[in-house]
């Protein structure tokens, strides 16, 4: 089923704070024609948690663990995935969307550690409390933190990783949505990050591109304008600071396209694309 432009546009803004969702249902319903359309419509819209075991959680051929660093004002928490028998492995930092780390991307930390990396799902609400199932609440949370002092939470796993008992010492990162913008001020906050990957990410401030040394790969969506408005800037920074980097935009997309458990905005054709440019860069750059 082909779901209308502005309905999935209308989708986006509510998932990224643009309204509540009595608003978002009012106005769904609105364009679907009636509650009953806008109904038949939500569960193509909305993630399915149901769906997000591509790789079980109890894959033999992994080993996985919940685990605890040190970060700059106390403990942080993560769900840590690697191969089992995989010797000392680059490392992998994966950043959720604004819904936290919910059981998709454990699932999507675990496929990168099949790719054989050191995976560590971050869970940046583990200071409130940790994600909670609710995707409404998670989004609410994730939009009262601090950037400045999120940013610094998430680079205190980047020696946390690089001293890793099974890591080589190269720590790189993968983030989606929420997670991509988060890469990007990663790279520019985090001196030793030497990779990182931003999928249809809102870019940081051209005057933070200098800072950066780690070498970026970017993903988008063609029908992303929010967070395509910024990438023209973004990238003459990075060309003009002699960065290393990648753009690629995927044609016919949405925003999400590459989160599985949501039918409406999930190409599985650019998905793929996407994620074998993402496992050889990050090997390029992490070794492995």
């Amino acid at each position: 089923m082909t779901i209308p432009q502005p309905i999935i546009d209308l989708y986006d803004r509510f998932t990224h704070g643009g309204m509540d969702r009595r608003t978002f249902l009012d106005r769904l319903a609105t364009l679907a024609g009636g509650a009953p359309a806008a109904a038949a419509l939500l569960p193509l819209l909305a993630a399915d948690p149901a769906k997000a075991a591509i790789v079980p959680p109890d894959d033999p051929r992994l080993t996985v663990a919940r685990v605890t660093w040190a970060g700059p004002d106390g403990e942080l928490a993560g769900y840590l995935a690697r191969p089992r028998d995989g010797g000392r492995l680059p490392a992998v930092i994966v950043i959720h969307e604004n819904r936290g780390l919910n059981p998709h991307i454990e699932d999507v930390t675990r496929r990168m550690a099949l790719e054989g990396f050191l995976a560590l799902g971050v869970d940046m609400l583990s200071r409130d409390g940790g994600t909670p199932a609710d995707e409404d609440l998670a989004r609410t949370m994730i939009g009262r933190l601090d950037r400045e002092r999120t940013v610094e939470r998430l680079a205190s796993a980047v020696p946390f990783l690089a001293a890793h008992a099974n890591g080589n010492g190269r720590v790189g990162a993968i983030g989606f949505c929420w997670g991509g913008l988060m890469v990007n001020a990663l790279a520019a906050s985090a001196p030793d990050l030497a990779a990182g990957v931003a999928y249809y990410g809102r870019q940081i401030p051209a005057e933070q591109v200098p800072a950066i040394r780690a070498a970026l790969l970017l993903h988008y969506a063609e029908h992303d304008a929010g967070v395509n408005a910024g990438i023209e800037v973004y990238t003459a920074a990075l060309r003009g600071a002699g960065k290393t980097f990648e753009v690629h935009t995927y044609p016919g997309t949405q925003h999400a396209f590459n989160n599985d458990t949501s039918a409406a905005r999930y190409n599985a054709e650019a998905a793929a694309r996407a994620w074998q440019r993402t496992v050889a860069f990050l090997r390029r750059h992490l070794g492995g």
